[in-house]
């Protein structure tokens, strides 16, 4: 339900209750703090989740024989964190540590191990490296075709995962036929309104968005928009997601009254369902400054990127790749207002933080490089 501080409540109770009926390194314990963990990961604390996922993990190797599947699961969920904090290589040992663990402990294609050759793959999408990512995505979807029926759901977010890869490689007729098999699935396998059809909906919307069909893309955000409204509680995180695209669409579309309307009922929503510093923020921050900036308000533009960075700075490591996106908005918006030192300044950092955080050929980093060689082209 989204309902964080509610179920951080809930399961603090049961690991009190635990603690004193429960000899100090029982297994129970271990599942209290990994859920609390969880909770903690949900609400972009992740030092507090890691705190937790690590007292788990230590309370499960005392406890447990060293090769039991839920020291995977532990090894798992770190990764998780760390994935989520930007620190792909620590995520990747982890989910490298689960796997191992899970080929030991489990026959060759229990769901457990498609669920790490998933993970693994969720990190190197997020390092741009697409194809070891698909290699990775592919190994998960062969085990769940033979350990799951045809129309399981776990097959369906295999298909969508697939089609994440294609489309971050801009193959984009390959990332629809994979988010609509991943549709059809969940058509036959979920009741109608359940929340996982809203994200098919949502990312076939991504699809036709970059492919510049924005009626197409709006018709597939508000459906997913539809869903969330009756499956979801009204100040639920997805919900601002939903407006947050719908808001993406109507600014290509070049209707920015429109776009800032959908970016300002995300940030509300954000502000009540998630911590105040919570990485999302920056995202609705983000959209927000993205239509200001093509107004031509700059001040306004600014103030809304430097409210993102903010947050970023607290919630993020210091060279976690969102940071980099903040420096470099800044910069090209300083571009536009003509304050060309300034705008170096910012895209420089920005620079700086994806060669330390992004392998040598994303994108992002030949981006960046060209902002720079367009601002010093001006001075």
């Amino acid at each position: 339900m989204g309902d964080y501080s509610q179920a951080l409540s809930y399961y603090e109770k049961s690991l009190d209750i635990d603690k004193k009926t429960l000899p100090p390194n029982h297994p129970d314990l271990a599942s209290s703090y990994n859920n609390i963990g969880m909770v903690y990961d949900n609400m972009g604390e992740y030092s507090k989740a890691l705190s937790s996922y690590e007292r788990s993990l230590e309370i499960r190797k005392i406890a447990l024989p060293p090769n039991h599947p839920s020291l995977a699961t532990s090894y798992n969920n770190i990764g998780l964190v760390y994935r989520n904090m930007g620190e792909y290589s620590k995520a990747l040992s982890s989910h490298e540590r689960s796997l191992e663990i899970r080929k030991i402990a489990l026959p060759p294609n229990h769901p457990d191990l498609a669920g790490s050759y998933n993970n693994i793959g969720n990190v190197y999408i997020n390092m741009g490296e697409y194809s070891k990512a698909l290699k990775y995505y592919e190994k998960d979807l062969e085990i769940s075709l033979k350990a799951l029926p045809p129309n399981h759901p776990d097959l369906a977010g295999s298909y969508n995962n697939i089609g994440m890869v294609y489309y971050n490689m801009g193959e984009y007729p390959k990332a629809l036929s994979s988010f609509e098999q991943s549709l059809e699935i969940r058509k036959i396998a979920l009741p109608p309104n359940h929340p996982d059809l809203a994200g098919s909906y949502n990312n076939i919307g991504l699809v036709y968005k970059d492919m510049g069909e924005y009626s197409k893309a709006l018709s597939s955000y508000e459906r997913s928009l539809e869903i969330r409204k009756i499956a979801l509680p009204p100040n639920h995180p997805d919900l601002a997601s939903s407006y947050n695209n719908i808001g993406l669409v109507y600014y290509n579309m070049g209707e920015f009254s429109k776009a800032l309307s959908s970016h300002e009922r995300s940030l509300e929503i954000r502000k009540i369902a998630l911590p105040p510093n919570h990485p999302d923020l920056a995202f609705s921050y983000t959209g927000i400054a993205l239509v200001y900036n093509n107004m031509g308000q700059y001040s306004k533009a600014l103030s809304s990127y430097e409210r993102s960075l903010e947050i970023r700075k607290t919630a993020l490591p210091q060279n976690h790749p969102d940071l980099a996106t903040s420096y470099n908005d800044i910069g090209l918006v300083y571009d536009n207002m003509g304050e060309y030192t300034k705008a170096l300044s910012f895209l420089q950092k920005g620079l700086e933080i994806r060669l330390k955080s992004l392998p040598p050929n994303h994108p992002d980093i030949t981006q960046s490089k060209r902002n720079i060689d367009n601002v010093k082209k001006k001075m």
